[in-house]
This record gives C-alpha cells, structure tokens and sequence, in this order.
C-alpha cells in the first residue's frame, strides 16, 4: 500500500527544517499579526461587556470577524502566489470593515462609552495602514493561475 511512498530523505535537508520551524515564529512577530492580536483583544473586552442579548446578536460575528483577520494573514504570509494572497487580502479587508461598521451599530445603542468603540476603531486604523502597506510588498509576478481567472489579468 505504501510501496510507492518516496523513502528519500534527500529531498528534505537542514535548512528546510530551520525555514519550517522559523515560518509561525516570523508571522507571530509581523506587525500586521501583532496588531490583528489587539484587535482580537479590544474586540473580545467589547463583546465581554455586552448585555447577554446583544452579545447573543453581534457577539459570534464580531469574534468571528477579529479571528479571520489574523487567520487570513497567516494563510496569505504562507504561500507566495500572488492570487492566493490576494484573495486572503479581499477576506481580511472585508472583515475588518465588518468590525469596523459594528462599531457604529454598538455606538448607536449606546452599548459602550465612545471611548471605547473608538479604541477598536483606531487599531482597525492603524491595522488599516499596515495593510496597504504590506499590499505594495506583494509580486504580482508571482502567480500561478487557479483555473478562475482572478487577479490573473
């Protein structure tokens, strides 16, 4: 049943290792993780503060949203094709927005003082501009084409 499997340890040497073991340390330590882990934070103290109905309500989308920013992020620094990234980069920039509209919606039933909100909104900010920047590192030579047709032209 195995038979075919390749026994050849040739292919795999030293310094794949050390880049393997390296990659998660290098995306724990990337600005854009750091400050996806304190939107996560100021969004979970939000949520922890909420009555149980709105927590009900907006609670598991605002979480979910903060989440899939830094998940997204990793997905994207784990490939170099373009597309692949980019695509993460459409699901970051929609979640973030997501938290950041929910934010308006908390301030309007006046669920927390503005101060608060606004910390959330000022990290989604500052994420913001770490984003762009981070786009501008992309290459967009570096694609392989999925079959779909985006972010291929």
């Amino acid at each position: 049943m195995w038979d075919d499997f390749d026994d050849d340890e040739s292919t795999w040497d030293e310094d794949d290792d050390n880049s393997f073991r390296k990659e998660p340390e290098k995306n724990k330590n990337h600005p854009m993780m750091k400050k996806a882990k304190d939107i996560l934070a100021l969004t979970r103290a939000l949520v922890g503060s909420l009555d149980e109905a709105r927590r009900e309500l907006y609670g598991g989308f605002m979480l979910q949203d903060a989440m899939l920013i830094s998940s997204k992020f990793a997905a994207a620094e784990s490939t170099s094709d373009y597309v692949s990234k980019m695509e993460k980069a459409v699901f970051i920039k929609v979640h973030a927005k997501n938290l950041y509209a929910m934010t308006f919606q908390l301030a309007l039933e006046e669920t927390h003082a503005e101060e608060h909100l606004e910390l959330l909104r000022a990290a989604i900010e500052e994420y913001r501009k770490l984003f762009v920047s981070w786009l501008n590192t992309l290459n967009p030579n570096e694609k392989m084409d999925d079959g779909w047709g985006v972010f291929t032209t």
